[in-house]
């Protein structure tokens, strides 16, 4: 590799892993498109802090093409757009067709063609109608429904359940942080559950008090998580009730409002 600090994802979800080895566990993935700096190298690896969240962790080099620090700013600030489709490809300037899964970020794309650093990209697929709105918060949050439970993942091909808010929330034009105690950090803090609106997070902790679990909150008392898979189950104030199990499965901690 070069001396460049900066990369991005070219590939459909990147394994990040909590240490250089292909042992260490997944805990996060880098989607296509998504950019982060380079803050260490060693032969087969590099750790890496991604510029939309700044989670940190560590993925194969190969998976990524070098940028200079001006096309890493350029993504920054560049409009963001996201594909909206389950699965879908990208075609590459030398016609090399690279599947896609729903969430991969386009910055700055204009019509069917996407620059990113020295390369191009040419997407013909649908894109997400990002809106900072309650219904398509939910609409979206549907559109994952049944996806499978994958520790560290952040596609419909698997999610936990802070990736999964993440998305919904980010391909709606707003942004959270990566980790469920991170995410109860921010918005506004509600009382009560009869004060919550379609969209709102609902927090879960264990019996030390950590915060492990995040999912959003429907009408009528319903919350959709993931757990097992991405679900629809009961919220009330001791927290979430899953009938196929007859039993309370997640303790209510906090509810969160991030949307006006």
């Amino acid at each position: 590799m070069s001396a460049a600090h900066y990369a991005f994802a070219f590939l459909s979800s990147t394994p990040m892993r909590a240490e250089p080895t292909d042992r260490s566990e997944m805990v996060n993935v880098v989607l296509f498109g998504e950019a982060f700096e380079i803050l260490e190298r060693q032969p087969k690896w590099i750790k890496i802090r991604l510029q939309h969240d700044g989670y940190e962790g560590w993925i194969d080099p190969q998976m990524c093409t070098l940028i200079s620090e001006e096309e890493y700013e350029h993504i920054r600030t560049a409009p963001k757009y996201f594909n909206s489709a389950t699965a879908s490809e990208i075609k590459d300037e030398n016609g090399r067709v690279f599947s896609l899964t729903k969430g991969a970020c386009f910055p700055g794309l204009e019509g069917n063609e996407v620059k990113i650093g020295p390369r191009k990209f040419h997407f013909d697929g649908p894109l997400q109608n990002s809106s900072k709105n309650r219904s398509t918060l939910i609409e979206t949050a549907l559109s994952y429904t049944g996806t499978p439970y994958l520790w560290g993942g952040r596609t419909t091909f698997g999610i936990d359940c802070s990736g999964f808010t993440q998305m919904v929330y980010r391909l709606n034009g707003i942004y959270l942080p990566r980790d469920a105690s991170q995410q109860a950090k921010k918005g506004t803090t509600l009382s009560f559950l009869e004060e919550c609106q379609p969209g709102d997070l609902a927090f879960f902790d264990n019996a030390e008090g950590a915060i492990v679990h995040v999912g959003i909150v429907m009408e009528d008392y319903k919350i959709i998580h993931a757990s097992g898979r991405v679900r629809i189950d009961t919220l009330d104030h001791s927290g979430i009730y899953n009938e196929e199990l007859g039993r309370h499965t997640h303790k209510l901690r906090v509810l969160k409002s991030l949307v006006d």
